[in-house]
């Protein structure tokens, strides 16, 4: 079980990633960041908006793009649902509507942007049986097989200090790859504050975009880095 500092800055280019965990102080929380390379990347911003929601948005006048700006983090009635894209929404939709959990994140695809096909991470967070939680990771396959895989992974009665990771990308710093499909990791936070220091000092500076750490029940009260205001 590796440090969430060491698991990130051992990997040059992470892409999107989501967290799950609990701090020192017994707190269980979620966390989503987003680095970039591409200017079009780059050119993001991570908002709270009035309804609460959390999003990703373009900085300037861009147009929309649905694979670079999508709602990021929904309080969806007892649910908590946060991930890399368009899903996010969807998911949240789905249980907002009465489905289970497993079924919500049930045919979701990978992105369809070839050569890499990036991974659709989204994590659905029960509001009020603290630390329970539900991964779901849809992925190309590692052969030519165009069909989806989908990892679902449920997470529960984590000790102060352990967690789990997933992100899109992974790069030694010359070739990047899909994410590994997750992993267990250890946090030194003891705090929410904490928290976000130790993820935001480990991302590679040139290419962090935009971190939030959040409590089930309280997205609204989400911590951002960097700090931006409410949008309507």
């Amino acid at each position: 079980m590796d440090l969430l500092n060491d698991a990130l800055t051992d990997n040059s280019y992470p892409g999107r990633g989501v967290v799950w965990c609990t701090t020192g102080d017994g707190t269980t929380l979620g966390a989503y960041f987003l680095t970039g390379r591409s200017r079009a990347s780059q050119a993001r911003t991570l908002h709270r908006t009035s309804a609460g929601e959390l999003i990703v948005a373009p900085s300037d006048a861009r147009e929309h793009d649905h694979l670079r700006h999508y709602v990021a983090a929904r309080q969806s009635g007892n649910w908590l649902v946060f991930g890399n894209g368009e899903q996010v929404s969807t998911v949240a939709d789905r249980l907002t509507s009465g489905q289970a959990p497993l079924l919500a994140l049930d045919g979701l695809d990978y992105e369809p942007d070839p050569p890499i096909f990036t991974p659709r991470l989204t994590v659905i967070a029960d509001n009020h049986e603290g630390g329970r939680a539900w991964f779901g990771a849809a992925r190309h396959s590692t052969g030519n097989r165009t069909a989806t895989n989908r990892l679902t992974l449920h997470i529960s009665d984590l000790a102060p200090g352990e967690g789990v990771l997933m992100t899109t990308y992974h790069s030694d710093g010359q070739q990047i790859a899909t994410g590994t499909p997750f992993m267990e990791i250890r946090t030194t936070a003891d705090t929410c504050s904490d928290l976000l220091d130790e993820l935001w000092s480990a991302l590679p500076p040139q290419l962090r975009i935009a971190a939030a750490v959040f409590t089930p029940g309280e997205l609204a009260s989400a911590d951002i880095r960097p700090a931006s205001a409410t949008r309507v």
